[in-house]
């Protein structure tokens, strides 16, 4: 059965936590053969994570290693490197989120790996990319937000940058790192040949900055956190209503300004000088949230939201995750998705596959292992050929 469009393609995944694991978890949504490695006796630490727990288990690694096999190899040691190659032959990628230098340091850089499949596509995930001055530092997601310049936006003018509730450096470097796995791939397709995808976490925050750069070397604009609104951005923002809630109504386009103006009853505002186009709307931004907050504050969310809807304004409910999982619309695309979770013995809710794709959609064909090193037999026996009793020696050995 064909679970994607990557069917057929076999990732090796050595790494911890979040940024690499993202990039194997992305490729095997997408149909890949992901196959994870955890040290013996040292498990991904992920295993740990995730804010609820039920009977000791918690559950961000049901979704993050989702689609994924679970082996244990020591690559410290010189079986572990051996056998590690001979998987590497047998790949088309191998995503690792290490320091800059530890692959070299085991003897298994790129120029290794090479030798043995001159095809091998080498995704590696670091802090600040594999050259450069900032190269050989650790780095976290909290960090490169900051560094990058994405954590100085968040928050509300005169006060401290808050850090997001999530660690989002680590999943921007995995969505480019898995990107740049498809362009190589794409690529190896024409030349037959791999190379090494670079993602660094400052780099991929950086990326996602919209106009940051060309406004400061242009203008000397020095963007800053704007609170619930974008600067110049009017009117986008958030909005009291009658019980208490907030919506998000954003019509800063001036064709749906005007729409919004009709929906409010107010129709003139869409010609008062100060609202007529976007350039003026930004100069008067105060003005405009504070008429439409006067007219949202008299209404419930839903009559707000149907009404600015039916008027082709875009608006909607700022939901906590127990709305998400009901929503209608990721409902009906299998966003709110079951991982049959063997700890537990019951699905476990996380989010679908991305992007739905027509004809060769990716899949979620299990959640995340049961316990390190869960396929060993089943990678290293049939697909190695290694006898039950060489895996038994390996696992005395501590190789395995």
């Amino acid at each position: 059965m064909v679970t994607g469009p990557l069917d057929g393609i076999r990732v090796i995944e050595v790494g911890t936590l979040i940024s690499g694991p993202f990039a194997g978890r992305l490729l095997g949504d997408m149909g890949a053969d992901v196959v994870k490695i955890e040290p013996p006796g040292s498990p991904d630490p992920l295993r740990t994570w995730g804010q609820a727990e039920v009977d000791g288990h918690h559950f961000f690694w049901t979704i993050h290693a989702r689609n994924k096999k679970s082996v244990t190899l020591n690559l410290r040691t010189e079986a572990g490197r051996a056998l590690f190659l001979e998987l590497v032959e047998r790949s088309d990628v191998v995503v690792e989120n290490f320091r800059p230098g530890t692959l070299e340091k085991w003897n298994l850089g790129y120029d290794v790996l090479r030798e043995r499949n001159r095809g091998i596509i080498l995704v590696r995930v670091s802090g600040y990319g594999q050259t450069g001055p900032d190269a050989h530092k650790a780095g976290y997601a909290s960090v490169a937000e900051a560094a990058s310049g994405l954590r100085h936006m968040n928050g509300f003018p005169g006060g401290p940058p808050p850090r997001l509730a999530l660690s989002l450096g680590d999943s921007l470097a995995g969505m480019f790192a898995a990107q740049g796995a498809l362009a190589a791939l794409y690529r190896r397709t024409v030349t037959g040949e791999g190379q090494v995808v670079d993602a660094a976490l400052t780099e991929s925050c950086l990326a996602v900055q919209e106009s940051t750069i060309p406004d400061y070397d242009v203008g000397g604009v020095v963007r800053g956190p704007s609170g619930t609104r974008l600067e110049g951005i009017a009117p986008s923002n958030i909005y009291p209503t009658a019980d208490g809630s907030w919506v998000v109504i954003a019509a800063n386009q001036d064709t749906v300004f005007r729409r919004l103006c009709a929906a409010m009853g107010q129709p003139e505002l869409a010609t008062d000088d100060r609202f007529a186009d976007h350039v003026s709307r930004g100069r008067n931004q105060d003005a405009i949230d504070e008429i439409i907050a006067a007219w949202a504050a008299q209404r419930q969310p839903a009559e707000i939201i149907d009404t600015l809807s039916a008027a082709g304004v875009i608006s909607g409910p700022i939901n906590t995750v127990a709305e998400v999982v009901t929503d209608p619309q990721l409902v009906s695309r299998g966003m709110i998705a079951d991982h049959w979770d063997e700890r537990i013995e019951r699905n476990v809710k996380g989010p679908g596959v991305v992007p739905v794709l027509s004809e060769s959609p990716g899949t979620i064909r299990h959640g995340g292992s049961l316990t390190p090193g869960q396929h060993n037999d089943e990678v290293y026996g049939e697909l190695l050929g290694r006898s039950a009793a060489e895996l038994d020696a390996l696992r005395t050995e501590g190789v395995l």
